[in-house]
């Protein structure tokens, strides 16, 4: 059967696809939730149903979030799998992992991941997997949770503000990082220095400065150094959390060269917001690491475009309206987290296209990089063999973000009245459009490709 005559599932054509050669003129074949052609356009491709993505628009592969709190069981009334993976859709994520904690349990054992799975089975809108938690005593817990399929292990320097996932020490981290090593697997930190951030001076009340000042560089930048230090001496692979500190980049950037196995992501906020412009008593901006001057964020997008930085997500950690807004407006005692899960890409486009950094690579750092780092071989670009997972994305619209249009759980945003420019219009998964109401997402297992 020639492929002019060849019937597929759906087709889409447009003027302007995304695929790994760039953005040009395509038309895109999909059978049994696979892409299975990708031509010219022209071509000629048939299906019973047909997208044509409009001259405004560009077909993207849908982006993939490896690093998202959903919070399901134990803090749902934070975010739940249903909430959460509807406002991922919306913002063209077609993938998320979820993180070991707020949840109740965390996960850091079998029956823990059990209990996870069994409660998002049937509720997620987008394809989920899971992270597993290193924390003191679960080292041999560590394997047999790889094998449930795990993509990999999160562990704390300090305290992760919720005590039933208590931080690891620096013997311990090197400890799990040869046992993770036996078996490739990875270990990804939130890497703050607990010693410096005790010598600090202590966050009191509504005064921004006051709370940047108790989380200095310094407590990332020792932190980044403890890690790096125990990956090359382990040989083992680790990942460094939502970066925030400038100060880390070169010491970063040395230890790659020297071939220390070692990843860095960071998040919108670092690159979209800055420190300047929060208002005291603005606790929707707090998170940690916090948002730095605009100095230090000039200098991530240099790591952005150098290639320092190996992707972008959004470490999307929502709580309630109650717990990010307490009576005085104290950052040393809201909680510390900002939902970006659904705007994440508008975000950064508006940001990059600012700074000349291209659209083709911006999707790179949040799907195809994302991918690449928890081992998602059928996720993360928009080529024959990979699930026909898609954004259509209108890069020139510009829209102001509204509390009301957000679909995480609770109405709170550190971007509410903010205007941004690029917008995603519709998401596909396995070439079904995501309506948020029917749950079509799967759940993800490491080694299943």
């Amino acid at each position: 059967m020639s492929q002019e005559t060849e019937q597929y599932d759906l087709v889409l054509r447009g003027e302007r696809v995304l695929t790994p050669e760039g953005i040009a003129a395509r038309e895109v074949g999909v059978r049994d939730g696979v892409i299975v052609a990708v031509e010219p356009l022209g071509a000629g491709l048939s299906a019973e149903n047909t997208i044509e993505v409009a001259a405004d628009e560009i077909l993207l592969p849908g982006l993939v979030d490896s690093h998202v709190h959903v919070n399901e069981p134990g803090r749902t009334e934070w975010e739940g799998f249903a909430s959460a993976t509807r406002a991922a859709a919306a913002g063209g994520v077609t993938t998320i992992v979820d993180m070991p904690l707020n949840s109740i349990p965390p996960t850091v054992d079998l029956e823990a991941l059990r209990t996870k799975q069994d409660v998002a089975r049937d509720q997620v809108h987008v394809d989920v997997g899971f992270w597993g938690g290193a924390v003191p005593g679960n080292t041999g817990q560590l394997r047999p949770l790889h094998e449930a399929g795990v993509f990999g292990f999160k562990c704390f320097l300090l305290d992760s503000g919720v005590p039933e996932f208590p931080p690891l020490g620096l013997d311990e981290i090197e400890a799990d990082l040869t046992e993770l090593k036996s078996f490739d697997s990875l270990l990804i930190v939130h890497a703050e220095d607990p010693h410096v951030i005790e010598d600090a001076p202590q966050p009191d009340g509504p005064v921004y400065s006051h709370f940047l000042a108790s989380r200095p560089r310094s407590a990332e930048d020792t932190g980044i150094a403890d890690v790096i230090e125990r990956a090359r001496r382990t040989g083992a692979r680790a990942h460094i959390l939502h970066l925030s500190s400038s100060d880390a980049l070169g010491e970063i950037r040395d230890a790659k060269a020297e071939g220390v196995r070692l990843t860095v992501e960071t998040c919108p906020h670092y690159l979209v917001l800055t420190a300047e412009e929060i208002p005291d008593g603005a606790t929707a901006f707090k998170c940690c690491p916090p948002i730095r001057e605009s100095g230090n964020q000039d200098l991530l997008w240099e790591g952005i475009a150098d290639g320092t930085i190996d992707l972008i997500v959004s470490d999307h950690s929502p709580a309630t309206v109650e717990l990010k807004h307490p009576d005085g407006g104290g950052f040393d005692v809201a909680w510390g987290g900002i939902s970006s899960l659904q705007l994440g890409l508008s975000l950064v486009w508006t940001e990059a296209q600012k700074r000349g950094i291209a659209l083709e690579r911006i999707v790179e750092l949040m799907s195809a990089k994302p991918a690449a780092l928890i081992g998602l071989q059928r996720k993360g670009s928009l080529a024959v063999g990979k699930d026909a997972d898609f954004a259509v994305f209108a890069p020139e619209q510009t829209y102001t973000v509204a509390i009301e249009n957000l679909l995480h759980k609770n109405p709170v945003s550190a971007y509410a009245g903010r205007e941004l420019t690029g917008q995603v219009r519709a998401t596909y998964l396995r070439g079904e459009a995501v309506d948020r109401v029917t749950p079509r997402g799967r759940l993800l297992a490491h080694g299943e490709d």
